[in-house]
């Protein structure tokens, strides 16, 4: 199988669920009430529940996976720029942007809210190896 080149890219999407939040919750151990408490939320600046940041950065893991030849994470750099709420689906998207020699790769990785805002954008470097059958 090819390594990933410039100019390749990939996506995927997402469907954030109260009940995809709630596992998150569970696994990751961050029980924040702004992602878990419809009360304690509805108070807050963004006047109701929203989804674990790092949630919706799954996204971008899960789109780098589809790109050419095993993919391993080095560095991911996010900026967080709208909340996800319990009903959205997330669309990330990977676009190799530069080869940085030998099998390291810098990849721009972008999420938005499917017909809505921009949720993260940042970059990743990524190692990309031919994949071993």
């Amino acid at each position: 199988m090819p390594v990933a080149t410039v100019g390749d890219t990939a996506t995927s999407r997402m469907t954030v669920s109260d009940d995809t939040i709630a596992q998150y919750a569970e696994l990751s151990g961050d029980h924040n009430p702004i992602h878990t408490d419809d009360d304690y939320a509805e108070a807050t600046m963004f006047g109701g529940r929203i989804a674990h940041g790092m949630l919706s950065a799954g996204a971008i893991s899960a789109a780098l996976a589809d790109l050419p030849g095993d993919i391993v994470y080095l560095s991911q750099d996010l900026s967080f720029e709208n909340p996800v709420r319990p009903g959205d689906t997330v669309e990330a998207r990977a676009e190799v942007a530069e080869a940085l020699g030998g099998d390291r790769i810098r990849v721009e990785t972008v999420a938005d809210v499917v017909d809505g805002d921009r949720v993260l954008s940042g970059e990743a470097v990524v190692l990309s190896v031919p994949h071993e059958e």
